[in-house]
């Protein structure tokens, strides 16, 4: 098989593709021919060594997949050689053999394309989990989501609006606003040119939003969690800004709020059967055309590199997609 490899922490320019022997399976594994790969904005950390996640070298970046299982390890059930699926592995996606464990593959549905399936896990996966199981959030709220033109922060405009809530698009220009606005926004919020807190009391007529979702940290963290309402729910998903905010803990007192992490990989892991779950209903709206499933950027493999330099200069409008035909 072929792989991207990291074998040295460092930019994206520094991976390489090698040939590699083809893996076989061990008990309750699975062994899945990629057809895809898709990207995220922390396949830009692990391979400099900036995440939490700190996997040995060499190793493979690209954290979901999409393809068929040519292999299956024993007491493995329930899935048949030749089947389509997607899957979960955290990093080691890109390359054009995975094995993975067996409770981490969900059954990909005709009429969903594998550049589709690969990209909704991680993102969608995400944001399903934050809005649903952790905020549980209800029709008529208002969600604000920093951060509303990147891979998880437009899933989360698009499932926060299928949920019925009151949808406020945060982001940093007029471009990616607009593309918030074709993803179910209902109102635009640019913290370029308005402070964010002063626009998200605002746009609630000075009650606060009622769910804030933020992937982005840094000095944006505190001015939403300013703008929260009385027994709000603040969602910390990530930092994509670089910097881990740190916040006085007399707000949550002064406005009877609750901060949740939302960390989707041990979601995942720890309650495989709810995360199935959630991930058939994405699948399922997908194919119905509830979920657009965006996809920017399809790559040969040869060209994960500039796949990950496009989401460091956060130059990617939706999903990064690594296509193995060819490889």
């Amino acid at each position: 098989m072929r792989a991207v490899l990291c074998r040295a922490f460092g930019p994206p320019e520094s991976l390489v593709v090698e040939e590699l022997p083809d893996p076989k399976p061990g008990p309750g594994q699975v062994v899945v021919d990629v057809a895809c790969a898709a990207l995220n904005f922390f396949d830009t950390l692990i391979i400099q060594n900036r995440y939490q996640v700190k996997p040995e070298l060499p190793f493979s970046p690209g954290a979901e997949f999409a393809g068929r299982i040519s292999a299956l390890g024993e007491g493995v059930t329930g899935l048949t050689v030749g089947h389509r699926v997607a899957g979960y592995v955290g990093y080691g996606a890109c390359r054009t053999k995975v094995v993975a464990p067996a409770g981490r593959l969900i059954p990909v549905p005709d009429g969903l394309s594998d550049e589709a399936a690969a990209g909704l896990l991680v993102t969608y996966g995400t944001s399903l989990h934050a809005l649903q199981d952790r905020a549980k959030l209800q029709p008529g709220e208002t969600l604000a989501v920093l951060g509303a033109s990147g891979g998880v922060g437009l899933a989360a405009v698009e499932l926060g609006a299928i949920m019925g809530a009151r949808v406020i698009a945060c982001a940093s220009s007029p471009e990616k606003l607009a593309l918030a606005r074709q993803h179910g926004a209902t109102e635009t919020l640019d913290y370029s040119r308005e402070d964010l807190k002063e626009g998200l009391k605002r746009l609630t007529g000075g009650k606060g939003v009622d769910v804030v979702y933020d992937p982005v940290g840094g000095d944006l963290s505190e001015a939403a969690l300013r703008a929260i309402a009385w027994r709000g729910r603040f969602l910390v998903v990530g930092f994509a800004a670089g910097d881990i905010p740190r916040i006085p803990l007399n707000l949550m007192l002064l406005k009877g709020c609750d901060v949740q992490g939302v960390f989707w990989g041990s979601f995942a892991d720890k309650e495989p059967v709810q995360n199935a779950v959630n991930i058939r209903s994405i699948f399922a709206w997908a194919v119905e055309g509830r979920v657009k499933a965006l996809v920017s950027n399809v790559l040969p493999l040869a060209e994960t590199g500039q796949g990950i330099r496009l989401l460091a200069d956060r130059k990617a409008t939706g999903k990064v997609v690594v296509r193995m035909n060819g490889a």
